[in-house]
C-alpha cells in the first residue's frame, strides 16, 4: 500500500514537472510576444516598410513675386493641426518612424505661396510641398527662426507675424527599413543557394552512401559540434576569411553581402545536414529495396524515390535555416557591418533586420519602440514562411502521394 502511494506521488511529481515546465516556457514566450505587440504595433505602418532610412533635406525659398495673403480654409482640419491663414499652410506635431518628435506638413492651400518652392541646394530647381514632408526650420527677416523643437503652434505664430520668408527647410521622412528588408531577403536567397546544395548533398552521402565506420561517426560528431559554436566565432571567421576573399575577387572594399551570405551558409549547414539526414532516415527501407528490385540503380533510387519522400523534411530544414538567417546578428556585425543603407549592393555594407535592431539598441538612448516594431516584422516574416512551407509540403504530399 505504501509502495502504491509512493508510486502515485512520484507520478504526480513527474506530471507536475512536465506541465509546470511547459507552462513556464509558454508564459515566458507569451510575455515576450505581448511586449513586442504592445510596443511594436504603434510604429507599424506601410511607410516604415517602404521608406528609406536616410532622410533628404531641402533648403528652399519663396518664389519671387509671391507674397502672403488671406487663405481661408476650404476644409476641416484635425484638432491637432495649427493653420496659418496668412501663408495657407497647416502643421501638426507628431513622431517620425524613429519615434522622435517632428512637425509634419498637414495641409497646404491650393493658392498658398509655399506650395511650390525654389530649391537653393542640389537637386530639382523647384519642389512641391506636400503632406509627406517634415519641417525643420523656417527663417524670417527680422524675426527669430521657427524651429521644429518648439512645436507647430510656435511655428504658426511666427508665420502669422512674418511678411517674408528667408529660408524654408524641410526633409523627407526617414527611419524606414526598406533597405534592411531588401538586405535580409538577399541574404536569405544567397545563403540558401550556397548552403542547400552542399547540406543536402552531405546528408545524402552520410545516410545513403557512407559506410558506418569510425570516420563517419567522427564526421557526424563534428557536424553536431558546429551547431553549438557561438555565432560570434563564425563572425570572426567571416571577417578573417570571407571578407578578404571577396575583396580580392570583387570590387568590395570591406564587409559585404557576399561575405555575409558565405558566413551564414557555414552557420546553417549543420542545421540543414542534420535535419535533412533525419528526414532521409524515416523513409522506409522497403521503398529502396522495391526500387532496386525493379531495376533502378542506387542513384536513381536516391533521387527518384528517397528524396521525394524526404521532401517535407527538406522543407523543414530550409525553414529552420531561414529562421536562423533572419535572426542572426552577431556574425553579421563582423561579416557585413552595421551601416544602414538604402541602396543595397552585393559588394557593399548593409544591415539585415536583426542587425538593424542591434543598431537601434546601441543608440543613446536606445530606440526600444522601433526595435520592437522590427522584431514584430521579423516574427511576421517567419510566420508567413512557416505557413508557406506547410502549404507547399501538403500540396506536394497530396500531388505525389508522398508519405512522411
Amino acid at each position: 500500500m505504501l509502495s502504491k502511494k509512493g508510486f502515485h506521488f512520484k507520478d504526480f511529481i513527474r506530471t507536475l514537472l512536465t506541465y509546470g515546465g511547459a507552462f513556464i516556457s509558454f508564459s515566458v514566450l507569451m510575455i515576450i510576444v505581448v511586449n513586442i505587440l504592445i510596443q511594436g504595433i504603434p510604429l507599424l505602418n506601410l511607410d516604415l516598410i517602404m521608406n528609406n532610412y536616410e532622410s533628404v533635406s531641402y533648403v528652399t525659398e519663396v518664389k519671387s513675386g509671391l507674397t502672403p495673403g488671406s487663405y481661408v480654409l476650404d476644409q476641416t482640419l484635425g484638432n491637432d493641426v495649427y493653420y496659418s491663414e496668412k501663408w495657407g499652410i497647416g502643421f501638426r506635431d507628431d513622431k517620425d518612424l524613429l519615434g522622435k518628435n517632428v512637425i509634419y506638413i498637414d495641409y497646404i492651400h491650393e493658392d498658398s505661396p509655399l506650395r511650390t518652392m525654389i530649391n537653393k541646394g542640389v537637386g530639382p530647381s523647384e519642389i512641391n510641398l506636400s503632406e509627406k514632408y517634415v519641417v525643420v526650420r523656417i527663417a524670417f527677416h527680422g524675426l527669430p527662426s521657427a524651429l521644429s523643437i518648439h512645436g507647430s503652434e510656435n511655428m504658426v505664430t511666427l508665420l502669422e507675424q512674418a511678411d517674408t520668408i528667408r529660408e524654408f527647410e524641410f526633409q523627407t521622412p526617414g527611419g524606414g527599413i526598406r533597405g534592411s528588408i531588401i538586405t535580409t531577403l538577399i541574404l536569405i536567397g544567397l545563403t540558401l543557394v550556397i548552403a542547400l546544395p552542399i547540406g543536402i548533398g552531405a546528408s545524402i552521402y552520410l545516410n545513403e552512401y557512407a559506410k558506418n565506420n569510425w570516420i563517419q561517426k567522427q564526421l557526424r560528431s563534428f557536424i553536431e559540434t558546429l551547431t553549438g559554436v557561438p555565432s560570434i566565432i563564425y563572425g570572426l571567421m567571416g571577417l578573417a576569411l570571407f571578407v578578404p576573399m571577396t575583396i580580392s575577387l570583387t570590387g568590395a572594399t570591406g564587409g559585404n553581402l557576399i561575405s555575409g551570405a558565405l558566413t551564414l551558409a557555414v552557420i546553417v549547414l549543420p542545421v540543414i545536414i542534420r535535419t535533412t539526414e533525419e528526414s532521409l532516415k524515416v523513409v522506409p527501407m522497403d521503398y529502396r529495396n522495391a526500387s532496386l528490385a525493379l531495376g533502378a540503380n542506387e542513384t536513381q533510387t536516391t533521387f527518384k524515390v528517397v528524396l521525394p519522400n524526404a521532401f517535407p523534411g527538406i522543407l523543414t530544414a530550409t525553414l529552420l535555416a531561414i529562421g536562423r538567417i533572419i535572426g542572426e546578428s552577431a556574425a553579421l556585425v563582423f561579416a557585413i557591418g552595421t551601416a544602414i543603407k538604402d541602396e543595397v549592393h552585393l559588394t557593399d555594407k548593409s544591415t539585415s533586420l536583426a542587425v538593424h535592431i542591434w543598431t537601434m539598441m546601441t543608440d543613446e538612448p536606445a530606440n526600444i519602440e522601433l526595435s520592437n516594431t522590427i522584431a514584430l516584422i521579423i516574427l511576421g516574416i517567419v510566420l508567413i514562411l512557416n505557413l508557406t512551407v506547410k502549404f507547399i509540403s501538403k500540396r506536394f504530399i497530396k500531388r505525389y502521394g508522398v508519405k512522411h
